[in-house]
């Protein structure tokens, strides 16, 4: 028996995907603004001289960085609320989860750039009287930064992928709408495979521009 493959189906839910697909956006966005400075701190804590908000920012960045993304969803989704009496729609949730678990991975990324900036440029900047929180920010800090930026944009491509779990917890993202499509038009096969050559265009396109962006970061040095 040979499958007939029916796309005409799936394409009639294309505004329901397209709603999912801004729902996607909206996590991802939402987890990135949460992830970077939260993760930027991190790593400065991590990198300070007060041992006690060391460890704690280690705890913080390993723990994070090896519990599972679906556990953490489930965990801020069913456990969280009861545990402190509060509401949270899937969105906030997933929100919780996702961004505070790419908090430890950026964390990691950051402090990695910041101990990639040469010795000197701290003992240039102490030699014409910068105090230690002007050099970090003035010229640590954005050579850091650039220096990560290729690393920045290849886990934004994980952050896109878990965010997809998030569908785990009905949150409506583009795997949820899938999901939905699928069941309404008894066509798993081509609406899983629309969605799996979506997702292989936008990561793609992604993993070439950071490559790109390292080729550049390393011609500029």
């Amino acid at each position: 028996m040979v499958y007939e493959w029916q796309f005409g189906p799936v394409f009639r839910y294309l505004g329901l995907l397209w709603e999912g697909v801004l729902g996607t956006l909206a996590l991802t966005g939402g987890a990135l603004l949460l992830a970077l400075p939260l993760g930027l701190m991190l790593a400065l804590l991590r990198l300070g001289k007060l041992p006690v908000l060391a460890r704690v920012a280690v705890f913080y960045i390993e723990f994070f960085r090896l519990s599972a993304a679906i556990v953490l969803l489930y965990w801020f989704y069913f456990a969280f609320p009861v545990l402190f009496n509060i509401t949270l729609a899937p969105f906030h949730a997933a929100l919780l989860a996702v961004g505070l678990q790419a908090a430890a991975f950026y964390a990691e990324v950051f402090r990695a750039g910041i101990q990639s900036v040469a010795a000197g440029q701290w003992e240039a900047a102490r030699a014409i009287g910068m105090r230690r929180n002007q050099t970090l920010r003035w010229v640590i800090l954005p050579q850091a930064i650039r220096n990560t930026l290729p690393i920045l944009l290849a886990r934004l491509v994980d952050l896109i992928k878990t965010s997809a779990l998030a569908a785990v917890i009905a949150y409506p993202d583009v795997v949820y709408a899938a999901m939905r499509i699928a069941s309404q038009t008894y066509r798993p096969i081509e609406t899983f495979t629309v969605l799996g050559v979506g997702f292989f265009v936008v990561i793609f396109g992604l993993s070439q521009a950071s490559r790109h962006l390292e080729r550049s970061v390393a011609i500029a040095r």
